[in-house]
């Protein structure tokens, strides 16, 4: 639902009404990053021209999703802050990675223009524009403490002006406050649904474009519990970098005009329409189909469903994740989950139990699973090569089928002569004619089909040619596919794993003692996850130390590995986090002399920084699917050399090297208004932390402090964006807010809790023709 205009007048969207949607959502969690870079560098539409626009193209994205869902009692926003360790890594890929394929797309462009140009062609004049560097959307740069205050004037904004905003609590947590955005909110759910005071039955609704958001949101085990998230539309037409006309990439750019749109081409300017669509995605639906599928009988200990759905949760990690490569054996596209469901259902006899427990792991019944998967490895290899050969021929036959033009041999005319679906030839929008005496047209078809095969074929010979020759205008070629890229490891040929380790660790196969270490790394990271995603994180500091993964083959003696972590870790700081996942083309966000750690060839941590790394394809076909081959950062090397630019930072540096705290924001019809500007009335010290009264805050429990710069009624808030109105008479207040807090072997339940009522049922049950006789099954569709 959109604003509408009326005399030139925007007339807001009442959110205070009724959600058209036919559901009411108590909390709104929004992961920021999801939205972030959508609006600053979009794929479907001009970018910003600058930072301003990028942050009115945020409140405006927030705005539409706050019209969509319409929270009763939370929005909680969530950017993403230092990450731990083990996520680090994959972030240092990516914008390594991005940095070397902006070089990489600069000369290719420079290339393409040198050679358009020498043969005539025409482009339109090279735009000079600031380069917006989208590595800058990480925590401890200038952009992201200048979005963490324009979030906090938007915030105050709608507060003060916005009646639909009026009741809620809003709590920001920017990327001063570690922890990944929706680690972050799933860190909050966890703590609130450990208090006595939370409703079970909340209606909870997670904005975010991560796969990942499925699993988390099923590990809390809440039976309301929706996502939202753009509709995919896959193959989105993007326009060239060099000519800006869609239909072709930079390498097939040949330089011609643009083809006018209108007779006097006054559409030129004119975009598509890029309103992006959403969608809900309701778990409680997803619930009903894990458990169609995991339900097993004659089981020799009782069913219980959420302990099946956190160990499918489990077993989907074995398939990829942000945090370990994948096992070799298991690829999503070739059915991977449900080969792991199968084998799971297999097992289960044996283990006497559930793998997973409330987070942690129980090796023991993990064994059994990836001894079952060693024993499919070979098979699933050798299949994977002739699907993989399977489609290449098919692949070939297409690309042969559009070299000679794509067209059938003739076209039928008359009464079966092609015409669009939904259009006849009598009438604009009439059905075609009936058609007349069929065998006869039919025989004419036929004949039709033989002379035009006799005229081709004698044509192709006359000329010297085949059947198959292409079409003017293209060079001749047995196969002008791709080539495609070595395989030194070839998995579907025997000896398999003797050339695995040696090509990608260098080792023999036959070393176990490496293999070992390889395994119990591993074994550790998938307990580190589950923890994560159940517990919060158990280690800031461990990471996977390998580019790739085992064999499931090699898990031998898993249940004697160690499953603990080294207790009282720490985030990094937010620019040695920076320092950690930056390439040195990304220096500019960073204090001189520490950007020079990154270039001076004299620099004890510069091999931390290659200008130039290899890009294992590791079997697949396209760069972004290998591996970036980067070294991993020693984080005692870093912090000794950081230690000595310390003094350096400047006090603006300083704060934004400094790890932040979260904030609560509420108007002042709010019920808890009153008592947070009575804590500033009273004027309690800075580092006394309040409870928070749940009754007041629609059960949210927590404790708050008092904001050095408060943000309270009647002051008069700046904007910090030139265009938009300063905040003359403020409405609002700002405190800073922290979850409740546990002891540190505290276990969090994955259970149901007491007094939630699951949602009614989707699926149509099994029985239903029993005991409903003669009556027709009506799906439910919608909320």
């Amino acid at each position: 639902m959109q604003p509408r205009k009326v005399n030139d007048v925007t007339v807001p969207v009442d959110t205070t009404k009724p959600n058209p949607n036919d559901v009411e959502f108590d909390n709104l969690y929004l992961d920021m990053n999801g939205i972030i870079h959508p609006c600053t560098h979009p794929e479907d539409k001009p970018a910003p021209k600058n930072e301003d626009e990028m942050m009115v193209a945020i409140f405006e994205y927030i705005d539409r999703l706050i019209r969509i869902v319409r929270p009763r009692r939370l929005l909680y926003m969530a950017i993403d802050g230092v990450a731990p360790r083990a996520k680090m890594n994959q972030q240092r890929s990516r914008r390594f990675r991005a940095s070397k394929e902006s070089v990489e797309l600069a000369e290719e462009k420079e290339k393409m223009r040198e050679q358009i140009f020498s043969k005539g062609g025409y482009l339109p004049p090279a735009e000079i524009k600031e380069r917006f560097d989208h590595n800058c959307i990480t925590p401890g740069t200038e952009f992201m403490a200048n979005l963490a205050k324009c979030l906090r004037y938007y915030i105050a904004d709608r507060l003060t002006n916005d009646p639909g905003w009026e009741k809620i609590s809003v709590i920001l947590s920017d990327a001063s406050a570690p922890g990944e955005g929706e680690h972050k909110i799933m860190d909050f759910i966890r703590r609130q649904r450990a208090q006595p005071d939370h409703d079970p039955n909340t209606h909870h609704c997670l904005c975010g474009a991560d796969a990942d958001l499925i699993m988390l949101g099923l590990a809390t085990h809440e039976p309301h519990f929706t996502i939202i998230r753009e509709e995919f539309k896959p193959n989105k037409p993007r326009p060239c970098p060099l000519c800006n006309q869609l239909g072709h990439l930079v390498k097939d750019c040949e330089g011609l005009p643009r083809e006018k749109k209108g007779e006097h081409d006054q559409f030129a300017d004119d975009l598509p329409p890029a309103e992006q669509e959403f969608i809900f995605l309701r778990l409680c639906i997803l619930r009903e189909y894990l458990e169609r599928e995991l339900t097993m009988a004659s089981l020799p200990f009782e069913f219980d469903l959420e302990r099946s759905i956190d160990d499918w949760v489990f077993m989907c990690f074995f398939v990829g994740n942000d945090f370990l490569p994948h096992l070799p054996s298991l690829e999503i596209r070739e059915g991977a989950i449900d080969r792991l469901i199968t084998i799971y259902k297999s097992v289960v006899h044996r283990t006497s139990g559930y793998m997973t427990d409330n987070g942690f792991v129980n090796l023991n019944r993990v064994q059994l699973i990836m001894e079952s998967l060693g024993q499919m490895e070979d098979a699933i290899f050798k299949k994977r090569r002739t699907d993989e050969l399977d489609f290449r021929r098919r692949q070939k036959d297409r690309n042969k089928r559009q070299r000679t033009g794509d067209r059938p041999a003739f076209t039928p005319g008359g009464q079966f002569s092609p015409h669009a679906l939904g259009r006849g030839r009598d009438s604009l929008y009439g059905n075609p004619p009936a058609i007349h005496n069929p065998r006869q047209a039919a025989y004419e078809m036929r004949k039709q089909s033989m002379e035009s095969q006799n005229q081709s074929y004698g044509s192709a010979n006359t000329s010297g040619g085949s059947l198959g020759s292409p079409s003017p205008g293209k060079r001749p070629s047995e196969n002008d596919d791709e080539p495609e890229p070595e395989d030194n490891v070839r998995l579907w040929e025997d000896g398999w794993k003797e050339r695995y380790y040696r090509n990608k660790f260098d080792v023999s196969s036959g070393d176990s003692e490496f293999k070992y270490g390889v395994v119990q790394a591993y074994v550790h990271g998938l307990c580190w996850v589950l923890r994560y995603y159940y517990q919060g994180c158990p280690s800031w500091k461990w990471f996977y130390p390998y580019h790739y993964a085992p064999f499931a083959s090699d898990f031998l003696n898993v249940e004697t590995m160690p499953s603990d972590f080294e207790k009282g870790t720490h985030p990094f700081n937010p620019l040695e986090q920076l320092m950690g996942v930056f390439p040195a083309a990304s220096g500019n966000f960073l204090p001189p002399t520490w950007r020079k750690l990154m270039s001076d060839p004299e620099s004890p941590i510069i091999d931390f920084y290659p200008v130039d790394f290899g890009i294992d394809l590791n079997g697949k076909k396209f760069a972004w699917q290998g591996v970036a081959l980067l070294p991993f950062v020693d984080e005692e090397r870093l912090r000794a050399a950081l230690e000595k630019v310390y003094p350096d930072l400047e006090p603006h540096e300083v704060l934004r090297n400094s790890i932040g705290s979260d904030m609560l924001f509420v108007g002042e019809p709010h019920p808890l208004c009153d008592f947070l500007l009575g804590l500033y009335e009273c004027g309690s010290s800075d580092d006394e932390a309040v409870e928070l009264t749940p009754k007041l805050c629609d059960g949210i429990a927590g404790t708050v402090k008092l904001d050095e710069a408060p943000m309270v009624p009647n002051k008069v808030i700046k904007t910090p964006i030139p265009g938009l109105e300063d905040i003359l008479k403020n409405k609002c207040v700002g405190i800073l807010y922290k979850d409740p807090q546990y002891p540190e072997d505290y276990v969090f339940k994955a259970a149901v809790l007491a007094g939630a009522k699951i949602p009614q049922r989707v699926l149509k049950a099994g029985n239903w023709e029993e005991q409903n006789s003669g009556k027709v099954w009506k799906p439910v569709i919608g909320f």
